[in-house]
């Protein structure tokens, strides 16, 4: 009876706590300091990003039925420690604060990356995105910009930051899937393939791999057209190993563009403004 009680006291506490876990879940140094702080004390069990540690279990693995989902369950955890497992209790080396915040990172890890947007000047991460950062002569959101690359209009909402932050700075990434640990060697995603051709007749292209078999090959030429070919008419094709994807953009750009250009990716979602504020609201719990 006792511990019911006390089950029943900590459940009223982290509701009423709800409200500042709330703002902290759109606060996105709150979320970075969150992250700072998992690192410190988390990763040893857990591992980096959530992917799964040699102890504890990852806690950002998609497809991962989870025992504690919302933000109080996730807290309470944290502060108290889970019995009869190996998680310790942090609240006499954490303060509540520090523990919301990673709170708000964890939650942020199992969402995408408009739950957890990135701090910074968004109307200048636009601007970077279509001036200095190149990224619209390949990508397109909201029907404007080019067919070349993959569309981003929802990239937030299907991406987790992690992921987009790894495919503006690594030659090399992947998106944990899941199950088990993610890897600690980083493999090519699998998708956008670039290729070159040179036909019978002498025309060369060179783009994006949409589709092959044995008999065609269809591919987005760096013209933003169509090419559908007959093999036979195919005199080479080379797979190029590299990505049309620039992989430096933390050293092409200025810090603050970097960092504004992160705030703008980590906004890009399709879901309605309505429906955005319906998934989160002050003193309800989405879980």
């Amino acid at each position: 009876m006792r511990r019911h009680l006390v089950l029943a006291a900590l459940t009223l506490i982290s509701s009423a706590s709800w409200a500042q876990t709330n703002s902290l879940a759109q606060d996105g140094a709150a979320i970075e300091q969150g992250r700072v702080l998992y690192n410190s004390n988390c990763t040893g069990c857990h591992g980096a990003n959530g992917a799964a540690g040699e102890i504890g279990p990852g806690l950002a693995i998609p497809g991962r039925s989870y025992g504690r989902n919302s933000v109080a369950q996730i807290f309470d955890a944290i502060k108290l420690g889970i019995p009869a497992t190996v998680m310790p209790a942090h609240q006499g080396k954490l303060s509540d604060e520090q523990i919301w915040k990673i709170t708000a990172y964890v939650k942020g890890l199992r969402g995408t990356a408009i739950d957890a947007p990135l701090p910074g000047d968004v109307a200048h991460g636009q601007k970077v995105f279509w001036g200095g950062g190149g990224c619209g002569s390949c990508h397109m959101i909201q029907g404007r910009g080019s067919i070349i690359g993959p569309d981003l209009s929802n990239l937030a909402g299907t991406r987790k930051t992690t992921s987009i932050i790894d495919a503006l700075t690594k030659t090399m990434h992947r998106v944990y899937g899941p199950g088990g640990a993610g890897p600690h060697t980083l493999a090519p995603l699998p998708v956008y393939p670039v290729v070159r051709l040179t036909t019978f007749s002498g025309k060369t292209f060179r783009g994006l791999l949409r589709n092959e078999d044995s008999f065609s090959i269809q591919m987005i030429g760096l013209d933003e057209q169509l090419h559908l070919l007959n093999r036979a008419a195919i005199k080479t094709i080379v797979y190029e190993p590299t990505s049309l994807m620039p992989s430096d953009y933390n050293k092409r750009l200025s810090p603050e563009e970097y960092t504004d250009l992160l705030a703008f990716l980590t906004r890009q979602d399709t879901m309605p403004a309505s429906d955005q504020a319906s998934v989160i609201m002050p003193g309800k719990d989405p879980d």
